[in-house]
């Protein structure tokens, strides 16, 4: 088989689509995010907060994740998996851990931070994500709840550690030079 290569525009634009496609905006995450970052910064804009979700949408493991995690999703909507994945994603089995272990991995990339306020999302889903977990007739969100808590993490720790920046006095080429490094992966 030839190496196929899939050009990254490719695939964060696909990310992004599937997004819209399960009902879910830019802005619906940085909602999220505004709230989990307003007490620690009273003078945030809510364009700070799209700017780092579209900042975390470029990393190539929040892309993967969002898209084994919608298709399997979408698999299970249209009853393509195999019993007994199929019955255990379409319902969201309590013990299936599997989603959360996607959604885990991909906001690994944003620190300490992020990994616990992924949890703190998880377990308190707010906005979107709430809206999301709601079981509804022919439509599963197994994975894509958890995935949007990992980006609405990474994105609000991504959004803590440019308040330090800021704090200490950056330089623009200094957080220019993070801003690369944190794409990286």
């Amino acid at each position: 088989m030839a190496d196929v290569h899939v050009h990254s525009r490719e695939v964060t634009m696909a990310a992004k689509r599937l997004l819209l496609e399960r009902g879910v905006s830019v802005e619906d995450i940085a909602k999220i995010v505004y709230e989990l970052q307003i007490p620690y910064k009273a003078d945030l804009k809510f364009e700070e907060c799209i700017r780092s979700v579209e900042r975390v949408l470029l990393k190539r493991e929040i892309q993967h994740a969002i898209l084994v995690g919608v298709e399997l999703d979408k698999l299970a909507e249209q009853k393509k998996l195999s019993e007994p994945l199929q019955s255990i994603v379409e319902s969201d089995e309590g013990l299936f851990g599997v989603d959360e272990t996607i959604a885990f991995g991909a906001v690994l990339g944003y620190g300490s931070i992020a990994v616990t306020t992924f949890g703190h999302l998880d377990k308190n889903k707010i906005g979107v994500i709430h809206e999301l977990d709601k079981k509804r007739e022919g439509v599963v969100h197994t994975f894509l709840d958890d995935i949007v808590a990992s980006i609405a993490a990474s994105a609000a720790s991504r959004l803590a550690h440019r308040l330090r920046d800021e704090e200490e006095s950056l330089t623009e080429r200094e957080k220019d030079i993070q801003e690369e490094e944190e794409l990286i992966g």
